[in-house]
């Protein structure tokens, strides 16, 4: 729970601090249409965990107490946490949240960074087409067949799996590019609620266009 959330909870209890959270837009200095989508998935996608954790605990009820374990809590619970796991690597995306190593690029010039910058969405959308290429007849054939897990469950996993990873990689090159036009061209509009002086500086010094260069967008925060 980043602080946005905490802060939330605090000042209006548990299930309005959520519901608020859930509702509220990005928690960055400038949004876009896909920042607001994919905050907005992303936030829904976190009570895929508390079903999770719902089921496991029922699937222990059943198991230890009743001796009547289930046949689908197992199932169902990797196929939450598949979900989750895909809609997580958007969400730290949309962030700029992933783990790098930035020794080389915090010390060249803004141009500099800006032309790594080029180069790492030029891999991510490579890598994009290469992987929908590869993989678009395997994920449609799933989609249309309605591929099953082939158990006593049979959850749709493989149909819906297969495509999903293909879209959210998709996405997720999408998102590179996003940061791109939003980090160094000012794209998107001003966030009323940013405030600057709760975000790290390396945050902060990417609210406008016209100090774009100055900026450090590779700098890690919260």
């Amino acid at each position: 729970m980043d602080d946005r959330a905490k802060a939330l909870v605090e000042s209006r209890g548990p299930i309005r601090g959520i519901w608020a959270y859930v509702m509220a837009g990005p928690d960055s200095p400038r949004v876009t249409a896909y920042d607001r989508v994919v905050t907005s998935i992303s936030r829904v996608m976190m009570f895929l965990i508390l079903a999770g954790v719902f089921v496991t605990f029922f699937e222990v009820v059943m198991r230890y107490l009743f001796a009547s374990p289930t046949l689908w809590v197992n199932e169902l619970t990797l196929w939450l946490g598949s979900i989750v796991y895909l809609a997580a690597g958007l969400y730290t995306m949309q962030r700029r949240a992933h783990i790098r190593i930035t020794a080389v690029y915090d010390i060249v010039s803004p141009k500099v960074r800006l032309f790594f910058d080029y180069l790492a969405i030029f891999v991510l959308v490579v890598y994009a087409v290469l992987m929908v290429i590869g993989g678009y007849d395997v994920a449609w054939e799933a989609f249309i067949t309605w591929e099953r897990l082939g158990t006593i469950f049979d959850p749709p996993v493989p149909a819906t799996m297969k495509p999903l990873v293909l879209i959210i990689t998709c996405l997720v090159a999408l998102g590179a590019v996003n940061n791109l036009l939003t980090d160094w061209y000012g794209r998107g509009t001003k966030n009323p609620d940013w405030v600057e002086a709760d975000h790290d500086e390396g945050v902060a010094g990417l609210v406008d266009s016209k100090t774009a260069e100055e900026s450090k967008p590779g700098q890690k925060h919260r």
